[in-house]
C-alpha cells in the first residue's frame, strides 16, 4: 500500500516527450549558432511604416529644429555633416571620426535603415556615439524625406 502512494505521487512520464531540459538546452544551442553567425549576417532593413514618403518640407523643419545641435549639412560637428547621406555606407564620411562600432558596420542609409537609426540608434549599431532619438515615426519618415531629398 505504501509502495503504491509513492508511485502514484511520482511525476508522471510522458512517452516521446521532450523534457523542459532538453528544450532549454537545445533553445540555448541555437541562440549561440545565430549569435556566431550574426556578425556576419547583412543586416536588411524594413522600410518606415506606412509607406509613406515623407513631406521633406515638413523634415527639413524637424531637421533644422532636432538635428543641427549636433549635425550640419555642409560641414561636421558634434556628429557628421549629412547632405547626400542617403544611400551612402555608415561611417564613410571621409572628415568625420566614426566610433569604431560604426565604421565596422556595414549599413547602407536608406529609408529603412535611418528609419531604425533615429528610432534607436544603439539598437543597431550597439556603442556608436549617437544617444539622440526621435521618437515620433510621422518625424523621422519626414526627415528621411529632407535626406533623400538632399541626396539628388
Amino acid at each position: 500500500m505504501d509502495m503504491e502512494i509513492r508511485q502514484q505521487k511520482a511525476a508522471p512520464q510522458l512517452d516521446g516527450a521532450i523534457s523542459g531540459t532538453t528544450l532549454c538546452f537545445a533553445l540555448a544551442v541555437v541562440a549561440l549558432a545565430i549569435t556566431a553567425f550574426l556578425p556576419h549576417a547583412t543586416v536588411v532593413f524594413a522600410a518606415p511604416p506606412g509607406n509613406d514618403q515623407g513631406d521633406a518640407t515638413r523634415g527639413q523643419k524637424v531637421f533644422e529644429n532636432r538635428c543641427t545641435g549636433c549635425h550640419s549639412l555642409d560641414r561636421d560637428k558634434e556628429g557628421p555633416q549629412l547632405r547626400g547621406v542617403f544611400g551612402k555606407k555608415a561611417g564613410s564620411i571621409s572628415t568625420f571620426k566614426y566610433s569604431d562600432a560604426m565604421k565596422a558596420s556595414d549599413i547602407i542609409w536608406d529609408a529603412g535603415s535611418l528609419d531604425q537609426w533615429l528610432a534607436d540608434p544603439e539598437k543597431i549599431i550597439p556603442n556608436s556615439d549617437m544617444v539622440f532619438r526621435v521618437p515620433k515615426a510621422r518625424e523621422r519618415t519626414d526627415v528621411i524625406a529632407y535626406l533623400q531629398q538632399l541626396a539628388k
